[in-house]
């Protein structure tokens, strides 16, 4: 069974104003106080509704940042971040504040339910308790991955990374004990898995993704918003209009948000989970175990479920996208190529391959998948002949299948830094205050440059970012060793 879910945004009428951990950017009634709130009939369906509003406005502006901090798209135009395009870190940035604040938000909103608003509802839903659950996890996974280190809650001590992962796993735990269909499990096993990669436990992380496609081969899991009632994709403005461009060896995969008409008001939903995490998990684990045979299967399997996802096909007119307007050039600072005469290598001395930078100017219309999308072939899985070639594939596809949803940064290794704002409350904080960025990171904008040569229609991009994450040993696990595939 195909199983494609959304989360829908309803619009919370309250937010908790006495918690300065949550953002005021909801509408409160000054009519009605918290105790007040909490004798109204079901709060928690409201309550529910306002951390799901929460988890959407975060979900959308860490795609949008990191993305750009990221060697995905780089910063074409004035508006959102030029320093993360660098990388320039610094933990004054009011951004890396309000990615902060968002992980507070959402673990706060989720313990407020638990603690507070369940104990004035009687009528509180398993369903309710799962979405709580996820919600908080997922604090722990965006803090785990993004940050250096950030408190658990208000006023503690800062926590490494890692205990946020592992305190994201165990609300994943719980939240299993809600979940009753197959596709709820495989949301929360793929979830563990994520976890466990970042972690580098190769076994549990196995034994999680399978545990995730024993429920659902091929579900994907997305966020979606309601720009009626403020709630917008921050992505999509910035990635389906013209502020970001994709570095052009993944021309093909942009917009992965996009509206039919320039008058739509349409939100495209975010994915946060999805089987192709799982597979993807799956084959660097059995490289991890130096089975590239077993590594290569997955990896078809992989390819099998991407191809099937859908296209940027306008029901309308049963046409594709007419991205002509999303020039590639907007503001000047660089003009990226346009046309399927051009061939992009990955970097110097690479091969030039053909199709990956399409056609937009006027008159022709786009495929682009918006699920996962990747230029691999099954030729080029069969052609991996040692574990370091094998995991040179498996990035590129991690960085093709999860482009615009901002986790290219985790795999790159860089953290932002814990905030200022944060720093002068707790005792540890000069351990965090620090942005990791590896040695290995090209930087003034380096990740993103390429060159053009118009005589042959060749683009070369200066850097291979996945040949270098490799090289340097910055895969997610380590212990696998640089022999022939067997």
């Amino acid at each position: 069974m195909k199983t494609i879910i959304k989360i829908a945004i309803i619009f919370s009428f309250i937010t908790l104003s006495s918690c300065n951990l949550l953002e005021g950017d909801g509408v409160v009634n000054p009519n009605v106080d918290e105790n007040t709130y909490l004798s109204f009939p079901h709060p928690m369906e409201s309550w529910v509704n306002g951390a799901e509003r929460s988890l959407a406005i975060a979900v959308g502006d860490y795609a949008q940042l990191l993305e750009i901090l990221s060697d995905n798209y780089y910063n074409n135009y004035s508006r959102s971040s030029n320093v993360f395009d660098a990388p320039k870190l610094l933990n004054t940035d009011y951004d890396i504040e309000r990615l902060q604040r968002y992980v507070g938000t959402l673990r706060e909103q989720a313990d407020y339910g638990f603690n507070t608003v369940a104990k004035h509802d009687s009528d509180v839903t398993d369903a309710q308790r799962l979405k709580l659950s996820c919600i908080r996890a997922y604090a722990g996974i965006l803090a785990g991955e993004t940050f250096t280190g950030l408190p658990l809650h208000e006023g503690d001590d800062v926590v490494t990374w890692k205990e946020q992962l592992e305190t994201a796993n165990a609300d994943l735990d719980k939240a299993l004990g809600f979940a009753k269909a197959d596709s709820s499990l495989a949301i929360i096993y793929t979830l563990k898995a994520r976890t466990f990669y970042r972690l580098g436990n190769v076994d549990e992380a196995t034994k999680a993704a399978q545990l995730a496609l024993n429920a659902d081969n091929n579900f994907a899991f997305s966020i979606s918003f309601d720009p009626t009632h403020g709630v917008s994709n921050a992505a999509q403005e910035a990635i389906g209009g013209n502020w970001f461009q994709p570095l052009p060896r993944l021309d093909f995969l942009d917009p992965k948000y996009y509206s039919f008409s320039s008058q739509s008001n349409e939100q495209r939903p975010i994915v946060i989970a999805k089987a192709e995490e799982d597979y993807l998990i799956l084959a660097e684990a059995a490289v991890a175990n130096n089975d590239g045979i077993t590594a290569k299967s997955w990896l078809h399997h992989l390819l099998d479920l991407v191809t099937s996802r859908p296209l940027t096909i306008d029901p309308t007119t049963n046409q594709g996208l007419d991205d002509h307007l999303d020039n590639r050039y907007n503001g000047g600072t660089r003009h990226n190529p346009i046309g399927s005469m051009y061939t992009v290598a990955a970097e110097p001395g690479e091969e030039y391959r053909s199709g990956l930078i399409l056609d937009r100017d006027l008159g022709h219309t786009i495929l682009v998948p918006y699920i996962s999308g990747t230029s691999v072939t099954s030729q080029m899985i069969d052609d991996c002949s040692t574990n370091d070639t094998l995991l040179r594939l498996i990035y590129l596809m991690r960085q093709e299948i999860f482009i615009g949803e901002g986790r290219r940064v985790a795999d790159l290794g860089i953290r932002l830094p814990l905030s200022n704002v944060e720093a002068g409350h707790v005792s540890n904080a000069n351990d965090y205050t620090s942005a990791i960025i590896p040695f290995f990171i090209p930087l003034d904008g380096g990740m993103d440059k390429f060159t053009v040569d118009e005589s042959t229609k060749r683009v070369t991009i200066e850097y291979d970012m996945n040949r270098i994450i490799v090289e340097n040993g910055a895969t997610a696990f380590k212990n696998y060793t640089k022999n022939p595939v067997r």
